[in-house]
């Protein structure tokens, strides 16, 4: 390449720059136009309205203080789930140390039952003799002693003699015809009753009374 013809190149482009690189005065044309019409579309009252939408302090503290509220409530209510898992799991806490002896006491009862028949069973006609009326009264105690402790522990009898019946707690076991009781109160009881702690251990077997129908009356004729 001769001499000339590099002074030449360097004349037309002077700083070594990429004339590809810069814009066109008609992009820049173009650009500066379409900016105008957008302005000119908006307005000076559409300008205002958007900065003062982002800048208005009280639409930025109605907005927040909504977001707090919705907080504060899922917080409330976590907190109350919370409280109430731990209420259900301390009360069933209690009543497994409450109940954990129903199997035991079940059958424990049928040595309070043996030691009533035990009672029941001495003759009163020997009432007088020192040796009947000295084991009447120890295995009295025993049966005494036996549902003391029962109480200790929550173990309640069950004597429905008089009341009426309540199959929650009393199981019929057959009705007797009287005029002497109420129909549908217990007038016997078969064997005694118990509840643990409120909740009942085993029923109480009774005789329910039931009322005797009316006789009829022959009319003479």
């Amino acid at each position: 390449m001769s001499e000339t013809e590099n002074r030449t190149r360097t004349t037309e482009n002077p700083a070594g720059r990429d004339p590809a690189a810069e814009p066109e005065p008609d992009e820049l044309d173009l650009e500066a136009a379409a900016e105008a019409a957008d302005a000119a579309a908006r307005g000076p009252a559409g300008d205002a309205a958007a900065e003062g939408a982002a800048d208005d302090p009280a639409a930025l503290i109605a907005r927040l203080a909504e977001e707090n509220a919705t907080l504060k409530d899922r917080a409330l209510r976590a907190m109350a789930e919370a409280e109430n898992t731990r209420r259900r799991a301390q009360k069933d806490k209690e009543d497994t140390a409450k109940y954990a002896v129903s199997s035991f006491a079940r059958d424990v009862l049928t040595v309070a039952d043996n030691l009533a028949r035990a009672v029941d069973a001495l003759p009163d006609d020997k009432a007088d003799d020192p040796v009947f009326a000295n084991m009447r009264a120890g295995i009295a105690a025993v049966e005494q002693e036996l549902l003391k402790l029962f109480e200790r522990h929550g173990i309640v009898r069950i004597d429905p003699t008089g009341e009426k019946f309540d199959p929650n707690y009393h199981q019929a076991m057959y009705e007797i015809p009287t005029t002497d009781a109420v129909p549908g109160t217990v007038v016997q009881v078969m064997q005694a009753g118990y509840v643990l702690h409120g909740r009942l251990l085993r029923p109480a077997m009774v005789g329910v009374a039931k009322g005797e129908p009316p006789q009829k009356v022959d009319e003479e004729v």
